[in-house]
């Protein structure tokens, strides 16, 4: 099973009456984002269930991938994916991901960098380097499983196939 772990691209500052939640991706980000997508959609990287926080930089994010997608996904909106960005998301993933063989998750940090790392027990040396020093937005690690259902997931016993930074791109 796939692991697509998606940091949300740059968002907006501008409007410091916004509450955090409702800050919304700035034109870098939107970049990102569709770059990021493409990358996916050329690399044959197609999640069937996509679990996506609430906030809305999440969910312009996840509007950017949506265009690339060449199958269909169930998608479910999580505000507890916002709500435990400080932790990481294993939990969510043993509860929400079900048996999708593409699981990708749209999220946060620090918890999509703790999540990875948490994961990831093996992995290309550069790939495994570059998500040491740092998760930047609209990253993707994708990490490998031999498992049959997200409630088997356990720490370390993921391989870090690639981390994808759109910058590389």
């Amino acid at each position: 099973m796939r692991l697509l772990l998606l940091r949300h691209a740059k968002s907006d500052w501008g409007d410091p009456s916004l509450a955090d939640i409702d800050r919304p991706l700035n034109r870098r980000g939107k970049s990102a984002a569709g770059e990021i997508a493409r990358y996916m959609k050329s690399e044959r990287l197609v999640p069937n269930r996509i679990l996506c926080s609430t906030s809305q930089r999440t969910r312009e994010t996840l509007a950017k991938v949506l265009p690339y997608l060449q199958q269909e996904a169930q998608i479910l909106l999580l505000s507890d994916l916002y709500l435990q960005s400080e932790d990481d998301y294993t939990g969510l993933i043993r509860k929400h991901g079900g048996r999708a063989q593409n699981l990708m998750i749209i999220g946060h940090n620090p918890a999509t960098e703790e999540t990875a790392l948490s994961l990831a027990g093996t992995g290309k040396t550069e790939a495994m380097d570059d998500l040491r020093i740092k998760y930047p937005t609209a990253a993707l690690a994708v990490i490998d499983f031999d498992i049959n259902d997200w409630s088997e997931l356990k720490a370390k016993t993921g391989h870090l196939e690639r981390f994808v930074k759109p910058r590389d791109l």
